[in-house]
């Protein structure tokens, strides 16, 4: 066996393995998203069983194979517990880390995105913001984060940045009030105009600082949307079952949550 590497990251999921191990994905700052074997993480008494889970954040001691990483030892920051015991705020939670393994690669430069992931999940604790602004933050935060993100900060077309009136979803970006047009494009009024710059130019510490009017998050909910359905191959399963279950209080959802997810 190698030399120890540690590596500072969080859980994004875990699958059980054999009868007491585990294989977890892991986004770290260091390496990006790792794959990664917890032996022993599914007994009882196992030093591994809490940080085999997934909103575990911490620092990993691992050792490299040649196709995954073993943890032999990790040392846990946050368990995001708070988060864990609101269901609606987990599932937002679990679709977050879905979006990051979505996006994720190995031997990469993870820094800003294992940041953004973090503050999103205590923003998601703090219930200062709705979390349907949360998500709707982290979403566009992440495609810039990859490079993916709309222009919303010139006209598409002649390259002004005044009178910036609509969203043209296929092309990626607005355009002026002399160049579109209500029929193949989306009307964007001031103030999700200013969000959407704000958003995508805010560093991460300062990101979940404000609020939107309801008319605001309505529109920005429908233009993400439309956006990440354009851009995005992909169904996160947390967000589907967001969708599809409105009451989170129920004692099925809870059971159905922990089965899913390996808490």
């Amino acid at each position: 066996m190698g030399q120890a590497i540690v590596l500072t990251g969080m859980v994004l999921s875990a699958v059980p393995v054999g009868e007491y191990d585990k294989r977890i994905t892991i986004l770290t700052k260091e390496r990006g998203k790792i794959s990664a074997f917890a032996r022993g993480a599914r007994r009882p008494n196992s030093q591994l069983l809490a940080a085999g889970n997934p909103f575990s954040f911490g620092n990993f001691e691992t050792y490299e194979g040649r196709s995954s990483y073993t943890v032999v030892k990790a040392d846990i920051s946050n368990y995001f517990t708070r988060l864990a015991q609101d269901l609606e705020g987990a599932y937002y939670g679990f679709y977050f880390m879905e979006m990051a393994e979505y996006y994720a690669r190995e031997n990469s430069d993870a820094v800003h995105m294992l940041k953004l992931l973090y503050q999103s999940l205590r923003a998601l604790e703090s219930k200062r913001l709705d979390n349907r602004l949360v998500r709707r933050i982290f979403e566009l935060k992440m495609m810039v984060a990859n490079g993916e993100y709309p222009n919303v900060f010139s006209c598409l077309k002649c390259g002004k940045g005044d009178n910036l009136r609509y969203f043209h979803i296929k092309t990626g970006g607005t355009l002026c009030e002399s160049c579109g047009s209500p029929l193949d494009s989306r009307y964007l009024d001031e103030s999700t105009l200013y969000t959407l710059q704000f958003i995508i130019t805010t560093k991460v510490e300062k990101l979940y600082t404000f609020t939107v009017s309801t008319q605001v998050l309505k529109a920005l909910e429908e233009l993400m949307d439309e956006y990440m359905a354009f851009y995005i191959d992909r169904e996160f399963h947390a967000l589907k079952v967001l969708e599809e279950n409105k009451d989170f209080a129920s004692q099925a959802v809870a059971i159905n949550c922990r089965k899913e997810y390996n808490i």
